[in-house]
């Protein structure tokens, strides 16, 4: 599984490459209009039509390519063992903390050590905890 990873995060790397250059070499649509007014020449390796098809349509094949490298990508990044569960279900059952008690109950963590958890402090019956108010 880490191989094939490891395949089509080259590939998806190559064909970020491949629309980088592409994008580059390609004239934007305003040029055209400049070489008209004799700015510059207008010609190109693979002719004044034929460049726009070519370069295009291959930018489009290494978009979709990149596409779907990255669902791929997404997809089994995503995927997680479903043998190992929940974490609830993993820790067992866990006995009831009673906060009305004065002593500490003990906390079942599954197969792990037993924690004792303290309890609350007991509010004093006296008004001292009250904030004063005028």
């Amino acid at each position: 599984m880490n191989f094939f990873l490891t395949i089509i995060l080259a590939l998806q790397m190559l064909a970020a490459l491949g629309m980088i250059g592409l994008i580059l070499v390609q004239h934007g649509k305003g040029a055209d209009m400049g070489a008209a007014f004799g700015s510059g020449g207008s010609g190109s390796l693979f002719g004044a039509s034929g460049s726009a098809n070519f370069l295009s349509r291959t930018t489009a094949v290494l978009a979709g390519v990149f596409f779907v490298c990255t669902l791929a990508l997404a997809y089994f990044g995503n995927l997680r063992p479903t043998s190992s569960g929940s974490v609830l279900e993993s820790a067992g059952a866990t006995a009831p903390v009673s906060a009305a008690s004065g002593a500490a109950a003990p906390i079942s963590l599954g197969s792990q050590s037993t924690a004792t958890v303290p309890a609350k402090p007991a509010v004093p019956a006296s008004g001292a905890a009250q904030i004063p108010t005028r």
